[in-house]
């Protein structure tokens, strides 16, 4: 029997892209993992590489999908539950894509009342007939999760690594990170437009700009 878990990366940041992925274990691949599969928050980033490359090899099927800044801020203004529906409606879709069948997903869930976001993904599920089951800090119960974890903070930090080669070093992008604040304030005093790996609809933009 499958299952899968999913979790997210770069949800916090003013730059950059937010990355959700899917990963798909059965018993032998998990029995594999479960030793090496914790948050990925925890790991330094050659320990997230080298447990990246055991699960690409263990797992049955990834998804991995990009939310790129436009369409943060598309939903941040226009959804009703803002970035949650976006991640909601971005998570059924990648379920939808799987090839494998899935008995259960696990799923870390960003809001506050975790039954409230399996409901709004399982709602939105055309193909899928899998049970979705999320929990807050969802990385730290199922080891799907923190599978999922792992591979999309890889993904994401290598799609960091491109646009730094692109648009100079900015830092994680978190508005914290003295390097981002400096990044963002320079292109304010020279009133040049912000470039499109900047969410705008961020709050603390406003702060970081001015």
């Amino acid at each position: 029997m499958s299952e899968a878990g999913v979790d997210e990366a770069g949800r916090g940041p003013v730059i950059g892209p937010l990355v959700i992925a899917c990963v798909v274990l059965n018993s032998t691949g998990l029995a594999f993992l479960r030793s090496y599969l914790r948050d990925s928050k925890e790991l330094t980033p050659r320990a997230r590489s080298r447990i990246y490359r055991l699960i690409l090899s263990a797992a049955d099927e990834i998804k991995v999908r990009v939310l790129e800044p436009r369409e943060i801020d598309q939903a941040v203004e226009s959804f009703e539950r803002g970035l949650n529906e976006l991640e909601a409606v971005a998570t059924a879709e990648l379920i939808d894509s799987l090839e494998q069948h899935v008995e259960t997903v696990y799923v870390d869930s960003p809001d506050p009342l975790p039954d409230r976001y399996a409901e709004m993904i399982g709602s939105r599920l055309l193909r899928s007939t899998a049970l979705v089951v999320a929990a807050n800090h969802a990385e730290s119960l199922f080891p799907h999760v923190a599978a999922a974890s792992i591979v999309a903070k890889v993904e994401r930090d290598r799609a960091i690594e491109e646009l730094k080669r692109e648009y100079g070093d900015f830092g994680s992008g978190y508005p914290s990170d003295p390097k981002t604040r400096r990044f963002i304030q320079q292109l304010a005093s020279q009133g040049r437009e912000l470039p499109p790996i900047v969410r705008k609809s961020w709050k603390t933009l406003d702060k970081l700009a001015h």
